[in-house]
């Protein structure tokens, strides 16, 4: 009877009930959309109990705007089309110091920069946001310079050699006719003195048709900033770059485990259904060394040592079978998609739970079983979710009490729906590492939940148990 219940239950959580549904059929070369009615998303805003051990919000913006020199320059922007305040969504977050780094690839038109500043902390809760480092490193892409930013999806933080380091797609109108105007570079920018220290084009046979880069991690080796690798990857074409700044040349890593999973590419969320056929994407790094990774339609989690990634010869040589050189950790199960992760010092990482819209964790000393995988958000909490809708990315920053950042950004009604800007669409939010894990199976001092006796039973990915 239990197993019965069981199934039903199962099934339950997996067909869902749906008040509203659009689909979108993705092909290799382009991406359609059923035609059906459908009215801007309104989310009823609340009051949100920040408690001392949750997530804080820092900003928050209910559209994305520009400080322009003048107030004249900023309606020109706008008049000629240079500028559409509604077509700017923050996607990538990063924290150095005194600022706060964000992100606005050119999805649609009138993104003027896709790599912006706020000071932080800030006066205002919804500041306009400033390009970084300045205007002029940004080109127009009806006019492209492809020496200049065109548009960056997520960048990381160097913080022993204080470099920002980002890749720049040089792809505009993603989600609509993808365009590569520029090719994929790698780009970095000294922090001290914000002028630009790396500017590497990815070679063509590294990109592939369609390829898209999307996320970005460095290792740096003992305080040599030489000796720094970039790790990139090609979210839709399923491989990664390694870039030796040493060296100033790049190799492609492939592996069958960045592909996606065709059942975990099924997305249900705000009453949106599409698909999303991508791979490797979520990246973190351990203080040994090891590569954490996941695509981004899977319920999986991988791991590599990053010194099989740095040998070049491994992966250029082709008379070593590496297939193998990868591991799968453990599954978070169905609904288990996760975008990006990062690892603190203390070994405890974070990922997004887009589907839940949620924070998860797990404590990386501790085996990889859904018993020892926790949510930071309580679903069951009055108003509690809703300070995260649709977290796309996530940080840990390098100060010496650590904090975690997470930016949501409402992403599928963005793409496929109409944002309600009389709302608060985007969010930037931080909480203490050691507070918010502070009561949950996360904490390292906590007993692995496998120290207790449970019941083991082996089950497929994404299955219900």
């Amino acid at each position: 009877m239990k197993s019965f219940l069981a199934i039903i239950l199962c099934f339950l959580s997996i067909a869902g009930l749906q008040y509203f549904s659009i689909r979108f059929r993705v092909s290799a070369y382009g991406a359609t959309l059923d035609p059906v009615s459908y009215a801007p998303f309104t989310f009823q805003r609340q009051n949100i109990k920040q408690e001392a051990k949750t997530f804080q919000i820092v900003n928050e913006w209910k559209y994305i705007d520009f400080e322009y020199p003048t107030f004249v320059e900023r309606q020109l922007a706008i008049m000629n089309g240079d500028f559409n305040p509604k077509n700017n969504l923050p996607l990538g977050i990063d924290v150095y110091r005194n600022r706060l780094f964000i992100t606005t690839p050119r999805w649609k038109d009138g993104v003027p920069a896709s790599l912006v500043t706020v000071p932080y902390p800030t006066k205002e809760i919804s500041p306009p946001v400033r390009p970084y480092p300045n205007w002029q490193a940004h080109s127009s892409p009806y006019n492209p310079d492809c020496s200049k930013l065109i548009s960056v999806y997520r960048t990381t933080v160097d913080a022993q050699c204080n470099r920002l380091w980002m890749i720049d797609s040089g792809i505009v109108n993603a989600t609509i006719s993808l365009n590569q105007i520029c090719p994929p570079k790698i780009v970095a920018f000294d922090l001290n003195t914000d002028e630009m220290v790396v500017r590497y084009e990815l070679p063509p046979s590294q990109v592939k048709q369609d390829s898209l880069h999307s996320n970005i991690v460095v290792d740096v080796r003992n305080g040599n900033c030489l000796d720094a690798h970039a790790l990139v990857t090609d979210v839709w074409r399923f491989g990664i770059v390694v870039y030796s700044l040493e060296k100033n040349r790049s190799w492609r890593v492939t592996n069958y485990n960045f592909a996606p999973n065709p059942v975990a590419s099924d997305f249900n969320v705000y009453g949106l259904n599409f698909q999303w056929l991508d791979g490797v994407f979520g990246m973190s790094l351990t203080e040994d060394r090891r590569l954490y990774f996941h695509p981004m339609a899977s319920f999986k989690e991988f791991m590599v040592s990053v010194d099989l990634l740095l040998n070049e010869s491994l992966w250029t040589n082709g008379t070593v079978d590496t297939s193998k050189l990868f591991i799968a950790v453990g599954d978070r199960g169905f609904n288990g998609q996760s975008s990006t992760s990062g690892i603190a010092r203390n070994g405890v990482m974070f990922y997004t739970q887009v589907h839940r819209d949620n924070v998860g964790c797990w404590d990386t000393a501790k085996p990889y079983t859904r018993a020892n995988l926790g949510s930071l958000l309580d679903a069951d909490a009055d108003n509690s979710t809703m300070l995260i809708q649709f977290p796309n990315d996530l940080k840990v920053d390098h100060k010496e009490k650590q904090g975690v950042w997470v930016m949501s950004n409402r992403l599928p009604i963005y793409l496929y729906s109409q944002l309600d800007y009389g709302d608060i669409n985007f969010r930037i939010l931080r909480a203490d590492v050691e507070d918010i894990i502070a009561n949950s199976v996360c904490n390292p001092i906590s007993e692995s939940a496998n120290n207790n006796k449970f019941a083991l039973v082996s089950i497929e990915e994404g299955q219900c148990y």
